[in-house]
């Protein structure tokens, strides 16, 4: 049978808007970074998108070399979208991006016009969507003029086949210069999409959430649990399981030092004081700011989703967790 969508959906979710633009997005948004690549489990992925969907998860995130292999992770939705999904395509935000390497030869890669558009046109075919509502430019390109890689991500609006155009890691100052282009073409600039976690606090010296509240865009966070160092996998050793058991990419063994370790552990202590797993305490802890629109989590399984929701239960923090957080985490920072 197809999917239905439960009819309380939309019960317990909050949304917050996009800086100061008109979008919302849910607190949480499903990226498909991993786990929707070419060999993992099509009815998995399936249960994942329902499980989010119907509590409320209304933002999906992709990009053209998700997967692997790149591209798949769209192919795997736009199948979803067709088979599952398709009488609920306006109650969704949908998100691509262009910025990596996708092709071979000088055309496939960065931020030119020639690349980004030719990019989106791709992905659009791939998940079978006349277009997307966020297109981002997925990371900065020194060599390709900023004007440039702006005017692609306006073609891509004014054409139609985006709604809204993004950003994704550009630092605060280029960031501004994005805003100011955009704003002068009045193109709908939403979102700038930055890795932070309580261990990775780089956009807080750089100023990054001053520059969202100066210019009116939303931030929206990736790699909020540091890639599984905040949550409780490795309280107790190394799972064979893990990404690090497994020898993934982008997670290393020797990063789990016993410093690490010990700053893991002190964090979980304060979670479950507050009545939260570590990974909803890192959740909530990225969430506590203004600036911030929403986070992106992945997951393996419907249920990782569904306790990651528990988020929208939590306390805010007190001045003191806060201050115990910084003192713990001050050398990921």
């Amino acid at each position: 049978m197809a999917y239905s969508a439960i009819e309380q959906r939309y019960d317990a979710m909050t949304y917050r808007r996009c800086g100061k633009t008109g979008l919302k997005l849910p607190l949480l948004s499903l990226g498909l970074w991993h786990n929707f690549g070419t060999n993992d489990d099509y009815e998995n992925m399936k249960r994942m998108c329902f499980a989010a969907f119907d509590r409320g998860v209304t933002h999906f995130d992709l990009a053209n070399n998700y997967g692997p292999v790149p591209g798949s992770a769209e192919e795997n939705f736009g199948r979803i979208m067709r088979e599952e999904f398709s009488a609920y395509r306006d109650e969704m935000i949908i998100s691509t991006k262009a910025g990596y390497t996708m092709w071979p030869g000088p055309y496939g890669d960065w931020g030119s016009r020639k690349y980004m558009l030719a990019s989106l046109d791709q992905s659009l075919k791939r998940m079978g969507l006349p277009y997307v509502d966020v297109f981002y430019h997925h990371r900065m390109d020194r060599e390709t003029p900023l004007e440039e890689s702006m005017l692609a991500l306006d073609t891509a609006v004014k054409s139609g086949r985006a709604l809204y155009a993004g950003i994704s890691n550009y630092d605060s100052e280029t960031a501004r210069k994005a805003a100011a282009i955009l704003n002068e073409l009045k193109c709908p600039f939403v979102l700038n999409q930055v890795r932070y976690s309580i261990f990775d606090r780089h956009i807080e010296p750089d100023g990054l959430e001053q520059a969202a509240a100066d210019a009116g865009f939303g931030i929206i966070c990736f790699s909020p649990l540091a890639q599984g160092m905040l949550t409780n996998r490795y309280l107790d050793g190394i799972p064979q399981d893990s990404r690090i058991g497994k020898g993934g990419p982008f997670l290393k063994k020797e990063q789990l030092t016993d410093e690490r370790l010990g700053q893991i552990r002190a964090l979980n202590e304060i979670a479950v004081s507050r009545g939260q797993s570590l990974s909803e305490m890192a959740l909530s802890w990225v969430l506590r700011g203004e600036q911030v629109t929403s986070v992106l989590i992945g997951a393996s399984s419907p249920e990782q989703i569904i306790q990651n929701l528990g988020i929208l239960k939590a306390a805010p923090f007190t001045a003191d967790e806060l201050s115990r957080i910084d003192a713990i985490a001050g050398a990921g920072r």
